[in-house]
């Protein structure tokens, strides 16, 4: 008997398989998931979610915040992102997309910043119209 296992991210399901064991990371450290369980429900941590099929081949995912439910034989994971790889390369790619959301973050914050300059200037002429 396996599991059904759905890993959720904004943009849609990531990925669906089937699974014998589920290892997560969640607030009070890591955990597994049998299939006969009983039904769970845990909060994520950024972490390594493992999926293990009967032949014991491990899939793994890097996941971010998220929430795990296990409801009979269905497990849904679902996290604000998730990547999926070999566990020795998903370090890079974490740290890539780090580095990618980081820069998207930074121009971010200089086009707030040109606004907010945009507008006390807007406001210093609109005063000294005022005045004059």
């Amino acid at each position: 008997m396996s599991m059904r296992v759905r890993v959720i991210v904004p943009a849609g399901v990531l990925a669906e398989q089937r699974a014998e064991k589920v290892v997560a990371e969640g607030p009070g450290g890591s955990f597994c998931l049998l299939p006969q369980h009983i039904d769970f429900v845990s909060a994520l941590v950024p972490g390594i979610l493992v999926l293990a099929d009967e032949d014991g081949t491990e899939t793994f995912f890097a996941v971010d915040e998220g929430l795990l439910v296990k409801h009979g034989a269905d497990v849904r994971v679902s996290a604000w992102d998730a990547l999926q790889g070999e566990l020795g390369g998903l370090e890079q790619a974490v740290l890539a997309r780090f580095r990618e959301q980081g820069e998207q973050e930074q121009e971010a914050r200089h086009a707030l910043d040109r606004l907010e300059a945009s507008l006390v200037q807007q406001v210093l002429d609109w005063d000294g119209r005022r005045h004059a």
